[in-house]
Formats: C-alpha cells, sequence, structure tokens
C-alpha cells in the first residue's frame, strides 16, 4: 500500500496525474472551476439558504479544492446551513503536501487547507469522517473504487452531486452506467448535479435515469460545462424514511452524564437539540467515567478485523474533539503507545507498511530502548494514540450550548404521554420530559432495557504519583500503564486493569492490586519494580469502577426495543473502549435521527446497532 498518490507539478503549476496522464483541473484554477462549474451548476451558496442541513456528494476528492471553495462559501454566508456534509469518493488519495501546495495559490483557501491538512492522516480504505467548525462542517471521506464505495454508504439524500475525476477517456470506470446509477441512488426530485465534461454519453446516461442535463458556458480551454437537475417523469420510489427520523430537533432527555450520555448530547446540541442530562450521582462522570486518565488506543488483527476497523473510526471521531475542546498536555495528550505483544500476536495486514497510511507498525530497537525496554522484545508502535482525562472531556462535552445538566436525578421510570417522554424518580416526580429520550446510564441502562444482553464488568486500577522508572509514554498489552499525567500534585501514574465479568462490586481487593502488579511485571518489569517499591513505601492507591459491555462485545446504538424505533434509544456496552467509542456512536445516533451521512459504511453501522440482536 503505497504512502499516497504521486503526482506531477508542471511548470505553470497545473498538477497532472502520472496513472491516468490528465490533469487534476482545468488551466484557468481550481478554484474557479469549483465556483464556475460545481458550486455555481447546483446553484449554491444561494440553493442552500437558511435550510438546517446541506448534503454533497462527490466523485473524485482528488486535491480537495471542491471541498475547500465549498466550505469557505459556508463560511462565507450569513444564511449558510447549520450543518455542511460533503462526501467525497477517492480511489488514490495524494499526499497531504500536494494538498497544502494546491491551495497555497488561493490565499482565501490557504489556512483551510492547513486544517484538512492536520487531519489527512490514516487514510486506509474504508470511511473517514474528518470534522471542521466544531462539527458543524463534516467531511466524509470514502478512500476506494467509487462504485463499491457508494454502494457501502447508506442512502441519505443529497442536494448537490459533484461529478469530478479525471477525462472519460482516460477513466471511464469513473462515469460508467453504474456509477451514474449509483450517484442517482443519493437524489431527491430537484437535487442539482453539476461536472465540467459534456460527453454524450454522459449526457444521455443522465437523461435515462431521470436527469434533465443542460450545456453552460464552460471554462477555457473547455467551451461547455454540464449542470442537471433530478426531475424524472415518473414517480420516483425510494424506501420511505426510517420511523425514527425527526423531521426537527426538539428537546431530548438523556439518562447518564458519563461519557456515553454526554457524547450524545454534545452531538444532539450541535444539530439544535434542547438536551436535559440526568444522572444519579451528585456530579457528572462518576461511574466509570470517573477513571482518574484512561488510553485510547486502536485494535489491529492480522484481518483487520471488524473490531480493528470501529477502534480507528472511533479514536478519529474522538481525537478532533480533544483537540478542539481540551487543553492539550492537561487533559489528554497525542502520546502514541506502545503494545507489548507475543511473536505470533504482532502479525499485521500484509498490505501495511511502514511508509503506509496504517498509524501503527512494528516497534524499531530506538523505540524500544527509549521506552526502557530489551531492544529484542516484540511490539507494536501505535502513533495514533492518547492518554486522556475522561472527567475533564464529559466536562467539555456537557458545557456545549443547549445542554442542562440535572445532578442527583435519579430516574426510577420513564413514561410516554401524547408524544412526550418523562423521566420520574421513585416518588413519581417528573425530573424532566422531551420529544425523545436516550438511556446511556451503563449497566443501569438494563433497568429500562431488560431485553438488552447488557452485561457488568467490574474494573480495578493502582494509581499515584511520581514519574521516576516508569516508560516515558503508555505501555499496554495485557493491561496497560500510563505515567507523567501532569496532576496537581506532581506526575499522575496509572496501571491496570482488571476484568470481572458479571461484577458490580466497586469495593478494592488486595487480590487485584497483586494481579495488575503482575500484569505490569510482564509489561514492563523495570517499571513494576518501581512500582513495587511505591507500594511499599504507602505511595499507591486503588480505584475499581463497573463497564457496561454486551453480549458479542460491541457497543450498542439504536432503539432499546429493536422492534420499537420510535420508542427510547439507547447509547450503551462500551466496555473497555468508552472513549473510543462514545464520539463515533453518538455521532450513529444523530445521524439516525437526521438522515444524514454516516460516518461508517452501512454494514458496519449495523454492527454497532440495536436491531442486529433482532436477527
Amino acid at each position: 500500500m503505497p504512502p499516497a498518490e504521486p503526482l506531477q507539478w508542471r511548470a505553470d503549476g497545473v498538477p497532472h496525474s502520472p496513472r491516468f496522464s490528465d490533469i487534476y483541473h482545468t488551466e484557468t484554477g481550481a478554484l474557479a472551476q469549483a465556483r464556475h462549474v460545481f458550486l455555481g451548476g447546483c446553484g449554491l451558496p444561494g440553493a442552500w439558504a437558511n435550510r438546517p442541513q446541506w448534503r454533497i456528494l462527490e466523485t473524485g476528492f482528488g486535491l480537495g479544492l471542491n471541498f475547500l471553495t465549498s466550505w469557505q462559501a459556508w463560511k462565507q454566508d450569513p444564511s449558510r446551513p447549520s450543518l455542511l456534509h460533503f462526501v467525497s469518493v477517492e480511489a488514490y488519495p495524494v499526499s497531504r503536501e500536494d494538498i497544502l501546495r494546491a491551495s497555497a495559490r488561493y490565499e482565501e483557501l490557504a489556512p483551510l487547507a492547513r486544517q484538512l491538512a492536520d487531519q489527512w492522516h490514516g487514510l486506509l480504505p474504508g470511511f473517514h469522517r474528518l470534522a471542521f467548525e466544531g462539527g458543524r462542517v463534516l467531511l466524509t471521506l470514502c478512500i476506494g473504487d467509487v462504485r463499491p464505495m457508494l454502494r457501502a454508504q447508506r442512502h441519505f439524500e443529497a442536494d448537490s452531486i459533484f461529478l469530478d475525476g479525471f477525462s472519460p477517456e482516460r477513466n471511464p470506470d469513473m462515469w460508467s452506467p453504474d456509477v451514474l446509477k449509483g450517484v442517482t441512488r443519493f437524489a431527491r426530485v430537484g437535487s442539482r448535479l453539476a461536472t465540467w465534461t459534456v460527453a454524450r454519453a454522459l449526457r444521455d446516461g443522465l437523461q435515462q435515469l431521470g436527469w434533465q442535463p443542460r450545456k453552460l458556458q464552460g471554462l477555457a480551454p473547455k467551451r461547455d460545462c454540464l449542470r442537471a437537475a433530478f426531475e424524472p417523469a415518473w414517480a420516483v420510489r425510494r424506501p420511505p424514511a426510517p420511523s425514527e427520523q425527526a423531521t426537527a430537533p426538539g428537546h431530548c432527555v438523556v439518562i447518564g452524564a458519563g461519557l456515553a450520555g454526554a457524547a450524545v448530547a454534545a452531538s444532539l446540541a450541535r444539530r439544535g437539540w434542547q438536551v436535559s442530562v440526568l444522572d444519579a450521582a451528585p456530579r457528572a462522570a462518576s461511574g466509570a467515567s470517573a477513571l482518574p486518565v484512561g488510553l485510547m488506543a486502536p485494535h489491529v488483527s492480522p484481518d483487520d478485523a471488524l473490531l480493528s476497523r470501529l477502534s480507528r473510526a472511533g479514536i478519529r471521531a474522538t481525537w478532533w474533539q480533544l483537540a478542539h475542546l481540551l487543553d492539550e498536555g492537561q487533559d489528554w495528550a497525542a502520546s502514541g503507545t506502545m503494545e507489548r505483544r507475543t511473536a505470533f500476536k504482532a502479525r499485521l495486514p500484509d498490505t501495511w507498511s511502514a511508509e503506509g497510511p496504517n498509524e501503527t507498525w512494528h516497534a524499531v530497537a530506538g523505540q524500544l530502548l527509549g521506552a526502557g525496554l530489551d531492544p529484542a522484545t516484540t511490539a507494536l508502535w501505535h502513533a495514533r494514540a492518547a492518554w486522556v482525562r475522561p472527567s475533564r472531556l464529559v466536562a467539555a462535552w456537557l458545557a456545549q450550548p443547549g445542554i442542562r445538566l440535572l445532578p442527583g436525578a435519579q430516574v426510577a421510570r420513564i413514561g410516554n404521554d401524547q408524544g412526550q417522554w418523562s423521566a420520574f424518580d421513585a416518588e413519581g416526580r417528573c425530573l424532566a420530559k422531551g420529544d425523545r429520550i436516550v438511556i446511556a446510564a451503563g449497566y443501569a441502562t438494563s433497568a429500562f432495557a431488560p431485553g438488552l444482553p447488557l452485561q457488568a464488568v467490574r474494573g480495578q486500577v493502582m494509581y499515584g504519583h511520581g514519574a521516576t522508572g516508569l516508560p516515558p509514554h503508555p505501555i499496554n498489552g495485557d493491561g496497560h500503564l500510563i505515567a507523567h499525567v501532569p496532576d496537581g500534585i506532581g506526575p499522575l501514574w496509572l496501571a491496570g486493569s482488571t476484568y470481572d465479568r458479571d461484577s458490580r462490586s466497586t469495593a478494592l481487593r488486595d487480590d487485584d492490586m497483586r494481579d495488575n502488579l503482575a500484569r505490569i511485571e510482564r509489561l514492563h518489569p523495570a517499571a513494576a519494580r518501581a512500582l513495587q517499591n511505591r507500594q511499599a513505601h504507602g505511595q499507591m492507591q486503588a480505584w475499581a469502577g463497573v463497564r457496561c459491555a454486551s453480549g458479542d462485545r460491541r457497543p450498542l446504538v439504536g432503539p432499546a426495543d429493536p422492534m420499537q424505533p420510535q420508542g427510547p434509544w439507547v447509547c450503551t456496552a462500551l466496555g473497555s473502549r468508552g472513549l473510543s467509542f462514545a464520539a463515533l456512536c453518538a455521532e450513529l445516533l444523530a445521524a439516525h435521527w437526521h438522515g444524514e451521512p454516516l460516518p461508517l459504511p452501512a454494514t458496519m453501522a449495523r454492527a454497532l446497532d440495536t436491531r442486529r440482536l433482532s436477527g
């Protein structure tokens, strides 16, 4: 898997593709082409005025200049939609450096391109959700051939469609009848399509599918460009909108103020909802999310299994929010982590390489020595990993406009009266009322959704202060060790954790302390000796919490009763990967409610949906 698609820069500054022997944009300039052909051809920005959302589907991301121009138009428009979705397919992503070079000649795009370049990493085949403007501009990059990528996306209604790519003569697959059918699947009556080519086969193909194409004046050296409106002469048959889709944002009640509940509240608030968050504890993040510090690291496997792909998507979903909301170096740090493995378990997908877009590779001798380990040790280095103070992330999410936290609110039951959901305490008092209700209360979710296969999983960690003898970055494997976390009384360290199924006790156990020390002995012998010395001097503390897991160890996002999608929803069973999965699951829930493009392929989204349990 090459690190990036190579391209050549001509003397006149126009980028050229050796693969297709074609240029990336007209000699007139990419910005002029994006504005005239694509935005102008789709009536933008005027068409999106005062809309809650606008959704653009593009074939051929290239150097990203159509996206950057659309984003800039959105920023400058006082009547812009609250949320801009841009979904783009790209089989051969270029390098970060070429993204920056292509935009450097356009002063108005360069700052946006730098933000794009900051998230331009880890582009393995599949879907990648990039977020900007506090989550109000969402770019979904679908890396792969156009036909399977279009099939992988769940149906949504695209307001604008940009057909871009190298010429039909150079890259006919990009303009095939199957691709035109694929993009038409996302069109609604009135959707507009724009492209720079006016090839007769393209115009005929569009017309047969219900589009009304029309030539417009092109940009030199091209005489014409094309726009089309989807106005079929026949009744369009589309699947009915899922019954969970909301006609407009309203008021939502969320039960649970941990990572899952806070993430749901923040995702809905960004879409205009008013959210009341209830928690039985006197403060937020008092359950499993009260862990002093946690590690967010990807799962890897030789076959790039479902959990591996989900963990990468989840980390990307969380990462931009950490960078946007928290103080790096105090609340979180992009530390990376070294994972100790046996030689057999250190196998990675055959297509990965040291220079490829994968952000996990075999640790080299210098990295091992720097971590205080024998250079012959078998280990992996995860560049995209971080330590996080979970309570700080929860607080930042709950501080977003539109969210009201109600601590000390013990919910005993929920009920519906004429379409309004209410949460009641044991005395029958109404604690909050809303149009929708989401249960994100960890294992306590089972009280409101008894049909879900939830399991309590107790975990105990040990922690203390002081950095002497501890590795400079986290180590994980069978357990984990995090050190050098800034804290008021000195550098914080934490190690663990146990994994006790079907236990809800938070009482501390001496046996668990010994088990955790044994784990660290296997991970990092020198660190284990340092921690044993701290234990001998009474410088070690313990903490226990209860996680929630599902029967198949995957999160549960969807209706509490899979047969009742308009009833209560849940976001739960994040297990020991709450930091990785909370933001992703919250965005999935919000996307379902609003009929939005998903940040995951449809098959992966179904793997998290509660409705998978009903067959």
